[in-house]
């Protein structure tokens, strides 16, 4: 098995490819070793001292390191654990996973026109550089979404939220006055 990486915009964030299916639908997000309790390969991941999260795309994983390491100290042995995890055939989660998803039944008209824009013309876009966008909310004009993956902690990412993704919504969603990053 070759596993591919490559950098994201995001200097702390590299994305390994392994070549095959990472997630069959939706991402997965990790934040703390707690998180990873849910994946065997995220708690292996987190094991490698100076990992901060894990992400895992349709068919990537993106990897975010602290401060206090360089990537070539911690480079081979994700490498290492992802080979062995697909080499393997091991199981990404753990039986009883949830999904997180929302209910788009429970959105306003105005919610699922920004969420459908969003899944369909700003998310493959920003997968393609290890990370997510995720629709949270919409209120009295303001967009919230939340930055996933490589895009969290990200330098450009306010530029491609005023930019890219809030100049794209107000021109097909008139109500559309800002978008905001939320934090959690």
């Amino acid at each position: 098995m070759f596993i591919q990486t490559e950098n994201t915009p995001n200097p702390a964030t590299i994305k390994f490819i392994p070549g095959v299916k990472v997630m069959p639908s939706g991402v997965a997000e990790f934040e703390s070793n707690e998180q990873a309790q849910a994946s065997p390969l995220a708690q292996r991941i987190f094991e490698i001292k100076g990992v901060q999260s894990v992400f895992f795309g349709h068919d990537f994983i993106a990897v975010t390191k602290t401060d206090a390491v360089e990537w070539p100290n911690i480079k081979a042995p994700i490498l290492s654990v992802v080979m062995q995890h697909f080499s393997m055939g091991e199981p990404l989660f753990f039986e009883g996973r949830e999904d997180g998803d929302k209910n788009d039944d429970l959105l306003d008209e105005i919610s699922k026109q920004i969420k459908e824009l969003i899944d369909t013309r700003v998310r493959p876009a920003v997968a393609q550089d290890g990370g997510d966008i995720v629709f949270e909310k919409f209120d009295k004009g303001i967009v919230f979404l939340k930055m996933r993956g490589a895009c969290s902690g990200c330098p450009s990412s306010t530029i491609t939220l005023k930019n890219g993704v809030e100049n794209m919504l107000r021109h097909y969603v008139p109500e559309v006055l800002e978008v905001r990053q939320t934090m959690e």
